[in-house]
């Protein structure tokens, strides 16, 4: 649905994504892994070829099938479903950067399996993701991802393939001349919004809408991140809070779909930082479940805010990454349950422990689920010193 030229321009904005979010620098030899879904074929041949060129190292993974996927988690014994490869810790103990290309063609196919197992398999994988996290706190690794235009997320989206491939254009600036110039000119501006972020001082911050009244804590030793080249596009600014200090009622307006199930209208209500109530209007089970993950499900481990200014996005797109980036009329603040992000630690990445996360409470689980909310909403700070001020209302931040 791309053709060659917006894919070639795709490249680019990833190779920049790639070489932006790694704190080290990339350098001949390396190891760069491409993994991509089969609709993605054209893209990943680019990349590779691009990555041989400057003389790393290219290693290929195509996605399961949809058929293939069904057969392991409908068919899988439990020793199947948490078997890991000889050697794939090996892999990734020794992998400088990682590349995802998204283009699923079913968003459904796992509907009929029991999410147990599903979740299963996340909890069993997490020590992998584990050792990619430990890699990129010392510098070692980057990554980046993105997602295709396919029939079955144009579908999901409620709209044409042409229409969804335009919005792919033009929310990753793929309709210029020299998208990797404006990204480069987002990330500086935004880079300035993150810095004053971070000098609030903020005891917590309030998120007012129709629907949420929420209190979040960012806790100590926090920086605000966000526009790191990690996901294309990204125009969010983040920070892991201090999941104890979440307090009140967070709603979830656009839809969600995960694990092969359409989910709205989730509600979630925190008592000392944990969703002790927890609704949907859509797939209520399967959400109470994927709370009950692990002990960390019903927590926090992030606050997101986009500003309208930087997203073109306008739309419900059925693809989490666009979805928690949608811009429209009064921008998306976006909170997720799960796991917390250590890049937002304002100390050395590389210093941080288990123990030390927790004692500063960020958030640990397999989960990681972004809900969306793109109401017209206020956002104060309540500062140390007693003041408040608000830092984002009309879809904007007041920077």
């Amino acid at each position: 649905m791309l053709n060659d030229r917006y894919l070639e321009r795709y490249a680019d904005v990833l190779l920049w994504g790639l070489k932006t979010s790694r704190r080290g620098r990339f350098k001949k030899g390396d190891v760069i892994l491409i993994q991509y879904d089969p609709a993605a074929l054209q893209l990943a041949e680019i990349l590779f070829d691009r990555i041989i060129a400057v003389g790393m190292n290219p290693v290929q993974r195509m996605g399961l099938t949809i058929g293939m996927e069904r057969s392991f988690y409908g068919k899988s014994g439990g020793r199947q479903l948490i078997f890991q490869a000889p050697g794939e810790k090996e892999f990734l103990g020794n992998l400088h950067g990682r590349i995802y290309l998204h283009a699923p063609e079913s968003l459904t196919h796992l509907k009929e399996i029991d999410p147990a197992r599903i979740s299963k398999v996340l909890i069993a994988r997490k020590s992998l993701r584990d050792i990619l996290e430990r890699r990129e706190q010392d510098g070692l690794h980057g990554w980046t991802l993105c997602t295709l235009p396919t029939k079955e997320l144009a579908a999901q989206a409620r709209t044409t393939p042409e229409v969804y491939a335009g919005q792919i254009i033009r929310a990753c600036y793929l309709d210029r001349k020299d998208p990797v110039g404006k990204w480069a000119v987002i990330r500086h501006e935004a880079t300035a919004i993150k810095r004053w972020l971070g000098g609030l001082k903020a005891l917590f911050f309030h998120v007012e809408s129709e629907n949420c009244d929420l209190k979040i804590t960012p806790g100590e030793k926090r920086k605000w991140a966000g526009v790191s080249g990690h996901n294309i596009p990204s125009f969010e600014l983040f920070v892991s809070p201090d999941w104890r200090g979440t307090e009140g009622t967070y709603y979830a307006n656009l839809p969600s779909y995960r694990s092969g199930n359409y989910v709205t209208g989730v509600r979630l209500t925190f008592v000392k930082g944990v969703a002790e109530k927890i609704s949907a209007e859509t797939g209520e089970a399967f959400t109470i479940r994927q709370l009950r993950m692990d002990r960390g499900a019903a927590r926090i481990g992030e606050f997101s805010l986009t500003d309208k200014r930087f997203s073109r996005i306008d739309r419900f797109m059925a693809d989490t990454l666009f979805d928690e980036n949608f811009g429209g009329k009064h921008g998306n603040c976006h909170i997720a349950v799960g796991a917390s992000y250590t890049d937002t630690y304002a100390g050395n990445p590389a210093a941080m422990t288990g123990a030390l996360k927790r004692q500063m409470g960020f958030n640990d689980s397999a989960l990681h689920w972004d809900l969306v909310n793109t109401e017209d909403k206020t956002v104060t700070a309540h500062l140390r010193s007693g003041e408040r001020t608000v830092i984002y209302e009309n879809g904007r931040f007041r920077y």
